[in-house]
């Protein structure tokens, strides 16, 4: 029954049977089969078809709405009894940070606690969260605000600087506060809502967003536009420094945070690993 269930949640999240079944790792067949055992369970109808597109009933809402709390609760429960009994921490770490300078971080700390084994995993802000409250993640590290994550506990442990890369490298004439038009991150990012102001302030325009800092960086390489990405982004693609417009003492910087469910963060091992981090991240 609790797979049932699982996979009657991530369908309401992804919409496919197609997302669901890659997500689960399981045969697009065995969701449907799951999906119609809760309905004769429950003996409702919890989805409708909409072409490839799959939508919840009223019933299927109230179901999921009912059972989230429930499934994350238990998953968590597993996570704490198991991992952390055998010293292992399972991480989220946001895209751009573990194809960075996250790994230097994650190399220093692992030294340090060379008696834990650390299970990293990477994803964009948002799905690193959601997968925290779900209890897929114990930990994450990631990008933006903690203004609505009330129900997670968030620490910042480095403020990272944004930078602006001249298109194809080309010298710029442009001074900070120049009205300019960037390339950079997509508004469903982490990143985005914590320098959207500050952008503003500076009278930075988006001009294209892509979803990926990463994506970004090549395409100002390119020359396709300037792009507006993290410091960690530009230095790892080998940007000279000479050729960067640094931002960071501007204002124009985005939060990086350690986050975990509040009864997560509190356990020793945990702690642990918070307090490493914290110690490092800012020097990285």
């Amino acid at each position: 029954m609790i797979e049932n269930l699982e996979t009657l949640v991530t369908l309401s999240k992804t919409g496919t049977m197609m997302e669901t079944s890659t997500v689960l790792k399981i045969s697009q067949s065995a969701v449907s089969k799951r999906i119609a055992a809760l309905e004769r369970y429950y003996d409702r109808q919890l989805i409708e078809r909409h072409g490839r597109r799959v939508v919840l009933t009223h019933h299927g809402t109230r179901l999921v709405e009912k059972v989230t709390p429930l499934l994350s609760e238990l998953r968590s429960v597993f996570l704490e009894d198991n991992a952390l009994r055998k010293g292992k921490i399972i991480v989220g770490v946001s895209e751009a940070i573990l194809a960075s300078w996250g790994p230097r971080l994650f190399a220093q700390v692992s030294r340090v606690l060379p008696g834990v084994e650390f299970s990293f995993h990477a994803q964009r802000s948002p799905v690193v969260l959601d997968r925290i409250r779900s209890g897929e993640y114990m930990v994450g590290l990631c990008t933006g605000l903690a203004d609505s994550e009330t129900d997670l506990q968030s620490e910042v442990v480095r403020v990272e600087p944004m930078v602006i890369i001249p298109s194809a490298l080309a010298p710029l004439d442009y001074r900070v506060g120049d009205e300019l038009e960037v390339i950079t991150i997509e508004s469903r990012s982490g990143a985005w809502a914590s320098i959207e102001e500050d952008m503003k302030r500076l009278k930075l325009h988006r001009a294209t967003s892509l979803e990926s800092f990463f994506s970004v960086a090549q395409m100002a390489i390119s020359g396709l536009g300037h792009g507006l990405v993290p410091a960690g982004v530009a230095r790892t693609l080998g940007v000279p420094e000479n050729k960067l417009i640094a931002l960071g003492a501007h204002g124009l910087n985005r939060p990086v945070r350690f986050v975990a469910r509040k009864s997560m963060f509190s356990r020793p091992l945990v702690q642990s690993f918070y307090q490493e981090v914290v110690k490092r991240a800012p020097t990285i």
